[in-house]
């Protein structure tokens, strides 16, 4: 079956939910898993860019990422799930998790919907759908 599962997260009350019942999944298959969150790329505007030059890491962006995947990983250690974590960094979350779980040679993601219908779908787009459509490998939905 599924030995190895991708878990996305962006932090949220959904993603979440998600996590608990992808690594209850994980648990009663024998899966391992990594717990994944995109941080957005640092984009700076600025008139002289040699002042650019050495910038750091922007610490609350980093600090709170690890915090999510932080989070995966306790949940895993509580289930007895094996579990690694992983950072990347896009303005295209759904290109980062299609990207991961192919280098990573997961045979599933599992990751959450927020729902959003309507002209808010539409003008939001999902990073659900988009993974969806983006992968040939199996993707485990949790509606919120």
């Amino acid at each position: 079956m599924f030995k190895h599962i991708l878990v996305p997260s962006d932090g949220s009350l959904a993603s979440e939910a998600a996590i608990r019942s992808a690594l209850q999944f994980a648990k009663e298959t024998g899966a391992r898993v990594t717990g994944m969150h995109v941080l957005p790329d640092f984009h700076a505007l600025t008139y002289l860019p040699e002042t650019l030059d050495g910038a750091p890491e922007v610490p609350d962006s980093t600090s709170r990422a690890s915090q999510i995947v932080g989070r995966i990983a306790e949940a895993a250690a509580r289930m007895g799930v094996p579990c690694e974590t992983v950072l990347r960094r896009s303005d295209q979350p759904y290109v980062a998790i299609v990207s991961v779980a192919g280098e990573l040679k997961c045979d599933m993601i599992a990751m959450a919907s927020h729902g959003h219908r309507g002209i808010k779908g539409l003008l939001l787009g999902s990073e659900t759908h988009k993974v969806l459509t983006h992968t040939n490998i199996p993707v485990l939905v949790f509606r919120a």
